[in-house]
Parts: C-alpha cells; structure tokens; sequence
C-alpha cells in the first residue's frame, strides 16, 4: 500500500481514540432501547453518524413514524451536504466510486483534517483520505460493539456525564476552526439560532436552523482582507 495510507491511518487512530466514548455510548444506548446487538452494529456500519444515530434511537424507542425518523436524521445530517461541497476542491482527481466511498466516511473528524490538509496545500490522496477514514470507522463499529455488550453496566449515564460527550466533541472541532475569518460573529449567529430554534421549533431542527444562519451570515460578512470598493480597489 502506498505510504500516504499509513499515514492516514496514523492521523485517524488519535481521532479513534477520542470518538471511542461515542461509540461505546450509542451501543450501550441502542441495546438499552431495545435493539439488538446485530442491529447496533448494523446501524453503525450502515449510518455511521453518531449524532444522527443517537436521534435515531431515541425516536425509535418513542414509535413515532417512518419517515419522521428519515427526516430528523435529515435535519442533523444536513451539514454534510455543506461539507462535501467545501472539500470538492480538494478531491477533483477522485473517479466516481472513489467519490463515493469518500462520501461515506465523510464524517465530522474527517471533514475537518481533509480541509486542514487542503488548505495547507498538502494533497488529499484517495489512499490518505481511505486511511484516515478507515482509521475511525473500522474502531468506530468494533467500539458500538463493546458498547452494546458491557451498555447493561451503565444504570444512568447522564448520572456519569456520559450525555456530555457529544456536545463536547462538536465544540472541540467548532475551535479547530477558531482562526478562520469572521469565525466569531457566525460562531455565535449559529448558537443564538439554534439556541431560539430548539425552544420554538425543538429538536433536532434546530441543528439545521442554527446552521443556516451562521452560513448566511458568513455570505453576507465580507473577509476582513476586503478592501471597500472605492477608487483605489477599482
């Protein structure tokens, strides 16, 4: 195999490690909820979206719609449409089924190394993003697992903050990003949004609406390097 997989798979193993706790959670939670461990598994390998499966078992375990369920998953998915459009730049020589595959991995951790990468001006190979990606979802299944074998020992996670995992990890990548212009006015569009969305519209719809906003006005906000349009910039 080509040395830039192995390196992808250096950088997605310390990743690996820190999403471990999800993915044992949403076993632990999955099989507490009534599925089984096959299911569990399943529905790692198959949605491989911790947030997304986390909303998914709890409206399962309520029996509300087919399609409800389809949507809300939807609606805290949407942000991948934004970022497979942000690191398109960076994976034009991919053929189509490679494109494919890249898509399905293409997951929170995953998204922000491959724009870092990008951005720096290193290439992203097929090989580097399959390392890196693999690196977190082979551990990512094999965690579920553990999850939903050991998940009985957990009488009350949120008696063990273990409910405070997720929003710490998506905070986490959010200052990752800390240096990009404008990053504070649409950081905080973005929570005040959602924050509003989640009491008057309620979940998980308010993921969506608090990233429309900030998107909005990061669109409208010009980059501080912009110079106002005048003699001098004409």
């Amino acid at each position: 195999m080509r040395p830039d997989f192995f390196e992808g798979v250096r950088g997605g193993l310390p990743v690996a490690i820190a999403v471990a706790p999800f993915g044992a959670l949403f076993g632990a939670l999955a099989v507490d909820k009534g599925m089984s461990l096959a299911e569990a598994t399943l529905m790692s390998a198959t949605v491989y979206a911790g947030a997304s499966q986390l909303v998914g078992i709890e409206l399962f375990g309520h029996e509300v719609a087919a399609w409800i369920i389809v949507l809300s998953i939807l609606a805290v998915n949407f942000r991948h449409v934004l970022y497979s459009a942000a690191i398109a730049p960076y994976i034009q020589s991919f053929t189509g089924a490679e494109k494919a595959a890249a898509f399905f991995l293409l997951v929170d951790p995953q998204f922000a190394e491959a724009a870092k990468r990008g951005e720096s001006g290193e290439r992203v190979t097929f090989p580097w993003y399959m390392g890196f990606g693999l690196g977190v979802y082979i551990p990512w299944i094999a965690f579920t697992i553990v999850g939903a074998l050991l998940g009985g020992l957990i009488t009350d996670q949120k008696a063990m903050g273990l409910d405070a995992l997720l929003p710490a990890y998506f905070l986490g990548t959010l200052i990752d990003f800390r240096s990009r212009p404008n990053f504070l006015p649409v950081a905080m569009t973005s929570a005040v949004f959602s924050a509003l969305a989640y009491h008057y519209v309620g979940s998980p719809w308010h993921v969506s609406l608090g990233a429309l906003a900030g998107i909005t006005l990061a669109a409208i906000l010009p980059p501080p390097s912009a110079k106002p349009a005048g003699p001098e910039g004409a």
